[in-house]
């Protein structure tokens, strides 16, 4: 396994949409694990392929305290989405902001797995945030674009100096 570098914002390569996954293959297993590995090492409990520079419609999300639960999503699809909302987002892309945003409360997704299957997955709460904040990573959207054009500016000109800083 390997870790993979985690593209920072403003980095133009975060605004690449992903390319859907043709066929579920040892090279796309292998992506997957390490970006299972890379997430665990940030540490994080979503990662989006885009993160890495990888623009494939991939996702690995785990929500538990000690990786007991990885769950991979691949050319995953909104489904359904209903209710509102409003939970503090940070991301592994934009180190050290947190910001309210507005989500869907709960979800329905169609993806499939490291293994090729399909499934039908339904979150709710924290689950369904993660995965919408990632899915927007697959189109090149980050979650400081639900921000005001001005906190956005803010943000970005906080993380050029503290990249310049070190």
């Amino acid at each position: 396994m390997a870790l993979f570098n985690i593209l920072q914002f403003p980095d133009p390569k975060l605004r690449t949409p992903a390319k859907p996954v043709t066929c579920v293959d040892n090279t796309i297993r292998q992506i997957v694990e390490d970006m299972f590995e890379t997430m665990y090492d940030a540490p994080g409990i979503g990662l989006a392929a885009t993160q890495v520079n990888v623009h494939k419609a991939i996702i690995v999300i785990d929500l538990s305290k000690e990786g007991q639960h990885p769950l991979c999503l691949i050319n995953p699809k909104l489904l359904r989405s209903q209710g509102t909302q409003y939970e503090e987002e940070g991301c592994l892309s934009v180190p050290g902001i947190f910001e309210k945003i507005e989500r869907a409360q709960e979800i329905t997704v169609q993806a499939l797995n490291q293994n090729g299957d399909t499934f039908t997955l339904t979150a709710e709460d924290l689950l369904a945030v993660c995965v919408l904040h990632e899915m927007d990573h697959l189109k090149g959207k980050l979650f400081v674009d639900h921000l005001s054009s001005i906190k956005r500016q803010r943000i970005r000109k906080k993380l050029v100096k503290a990249r310049q800083d070190d």
